[in-house]
């Protein structure tokens, strides 16, 4: 096993805040955060969000938290509404201004609960309304077989990859979840995985019997290849020996997407809108769903029996009239017949008497008609 070499990449220095300022406030909560067990991707997504308000805040001369009041946010919320990014000239979206909004509300929330400031400002904000987006780019079962059977095994990075690809693809787990899988978190007799979700919550999810062999057999004929000493003890690393970026993991899983030669594109999501979707078509319930995925609100997983399609479409097919499948040859046959028919009922019967044309024509030495096609069965 290799050694591993101590690589400490080198802190950014924060620049120095003014005692009282929105910018040292902002570093004690962020500190407390910390102590109170947030997550780290909380607080460097809270940090990131704030620190926009912060810069804005500075530039329109408001240094102190008791400057800011209703007024103020209502303004910076009209910035945001009205920026463009600079790389496409592109207005933010709902969701970015929403994210951007509850940063800074949750923070004068903190500030008027540290006793910091008499009132939140912010707590009377109208947040702006997201828009509902369906999950889409949805597998179907041969397409992500298609994109499973792309990485070459004859690779050491192939059998990882394809591992990596049956993982996401039996469990639908997050990208930041596979990333974060140790060594012993895949039960093989049991078949289940405990997975880390969002906010530090476990789950048991089950996994498929053919993910756990690419999984064993990354393990014994990859991994050690791979490890350096100490171990990191992280399942799925990269050839350097180090964990998964999620930039890496992402670009990594969309090469194989469009390698694949499906029209969809996308990457680790998709597999887990993939998981869903087949389940639910499957017939499971939505709350094993909702188990499965770790959504913490039952409303999100139920946004997936709008995806899933199958069976509406199997019941717009049996009800709906103008889906129903009919033969092309039946509709001339029958016009013919009912033509045919009422020729011979003026010609040959009166109309009191037509209940006895069978009777009438083979009693006359006369072929009876064929009750299916209107001919007489001695013409066939």
């Amino acid at each position: 096993m290799r050694v591993r070499r101590n690589r400490k990449k080198k802190a950014k220095p924060k620049p120095q805040a003014l005692p009282g300022s929105i910018a040292a406030y902002a570093n004690e909560y962020y500190e407390w955060m910390t102590v109170k067990n947030y997550s780290p991707a909380t607080v460097s997504n809270r940090e990131t969000y704030l620190n926009y308000f912060v810069v804005w805040a500075e530039e329109h001369g408001i240094l102190e938290p008791v400057e800011v009041t209703k007024p103020v946010i209502e303004r910076y919320q009209q910035y945001l509404f009205h920026y463009r990014k600079k790389r496409d000239n592109l207005s933010l979206s709902f969701r970015s201004q929403n994210a951007r909004l509850v940063a800074v509300r949750a923070y004068f929330k903190w500030l008027a609960r540290q006793n910091y400031m008499l009132y939140n400002p912010a707590s009377e904000i109208e947040m702006p309304k997201t828009e509902k987006r369906l999950p889409k780019n949805a597998l179907s079962i041969g397409e992500a077989e298609q994109v499973l059977n792309v990485p070459d095994v004859k690779e050491l990075t192939g059998i990882r990859d394809r591992a990596i690809l049956e993982v996401l693809y039996s469990t639908g787990m997050r990208r930041m979840e596979i990333i974060d899988l140790g060594l012993y978190s895949i039960d093989v007799e049991r078949g289940t995985v405990i997975v880390y979700g969002k906010g530090k919550k476990e789950r048991f999810i089950p996994i498929s019997e053919r993910a756990i062999q690419w999984v064993h057999k990354y393990l014994y004929e990859v991994r050690p290849h791979f490890a350096l000493e100490p171990d990191n003890n992280v399942l799925f690393i990269t050839v350097e020996g180090e964990m998964f970026t999620r930039n890496r993991l992402t670009q990594m899983v969309r090469n194989y997407v469009n390698a694949s030669g499906v029209e969809k594109k996308g990457s680790c999501h998709m597999f887990r809108h993939n998981c869903a979707t087949l389940m639910l078509e499957g017939g499971a319930d939505v709350r094993f769903i909702q188990q499965m995925l770790g959504h913490a609100d039952l409303s999100t997983t139920q946004i997936y029996t709008q995806v899933s399609i199958q069976k509406l479409k199997a019941v717009h097919d049996l009800t709906h009239p103008g889906a129903k499948k009919r033969d092309k040859d039946e509709k001339p046959e029958k016009k013919k017949e009912s033509g045919s028919e009422k020729k011979t009922e003026e010609n040959e019967n009166p109309p009191e008497n037509q209940s006895e044309t069978p009777q009438d024509t083979a009693g006359n030495g006369e072929q009876p008609e064929d009750p299916e096609n209107g001919d007489k069965a001695g013409n066939r």
